[in-house]
């Protein structure tokens, strides 16, 4: 923990060395996290990833981020780590407690991603807005005991504000899910807006739309 800390409050080109030497990490010399609190079992961030300030990343296997992949500030990111002893998820051997963001994908500020099992956000892909929450995990009522379940959000999608994402959820890619909605299933259709509580097919989403076939993920 002492190390964490010192390693914290060193200017950034500083950190990024001591996190590659004494973490073992792998961060490109054009990626760059702020002042943010990362520390995940590994972390891979490739050229232009960023990580923006009082980000909290804990508890986690793996954080991988691709090419100018983007995790804004304020963002909460937890996990169950598959290497220890408790029982809890013994039942699954296969679980991973990771988090992947694409290339070019964006996550804004001040969700809160529960990654308990795998969340993966598609490239080119926007998580915006504030105070969403993606839940990998919960209780299974009749098997009692804590289960999981991964998260996958397809590429060139967009993720409205304030929504609740559960465990087993896919949103495909070219879609959209609409604000305040509860993805609690897996869809397999593209093209299309998803909304509501539980979240449904509300509506076609045009070909013509330019949003699904940007070269670059930053709109302006």
């Amino acid at each position: 923990m002492l190390l964490k800390i010192f390693t914290f409050f060193l200017p950034w080109p500083l950190r990024r060395r001591a996190l590659q030497r004494w973490f073992g990490y792998k961060i490109h010399p054009g990626a760059k996290i702020g002042l943010a609190w990362i520390f995940p079992g590994k972390l891979e961030m490739a050229e232009g990833a960023r990580i923006g300030h009082f980000t909290v990343a804990i508890h986690l296997d793996l954080v991988k981020m691709e090419r100018k992949a983007s995790l804004g500030r304020g963002n909460w990111i937890t996990g169950f780590p598959t290497n220890g002893s408790s029982p809890h998820f013994k039942h699954q051997p296969g679980r991973q407690a990771a988090l992947f963001i694409g290339e070019e994908a964006a996550v804004t500020k001040n969700h809160h991603l529960d990654c308990t099992n795998r969340i993966e956000i598609g490239r080119f892909s926007t998580v915006a807005g504030y105070r969403s929450q993606f839940l990998t995990h919960s209780i299974n009522v009749m098997g009692n005991r804590q289960d999981s379940a991964p998260i996958t959000i397809g590429e060139y999608t967009f993720v409205g504000t304030n929504v609740v994402v559960l465990g087993g959820a896919v949103l495909p890619a070219r879609s959209v899910l609409g604000a305040k909605s509860l993805l609690n299933k897996a869809y397999t259709e593209e093209w299309k807006l998803y909304g509501g509580v539980p979240a449904a097919a509300v509506g076609d989403i045009s070909r013509e739309a330019k949003y699904f076939a940007r070269a670059e993920g930053f709109v302006f």
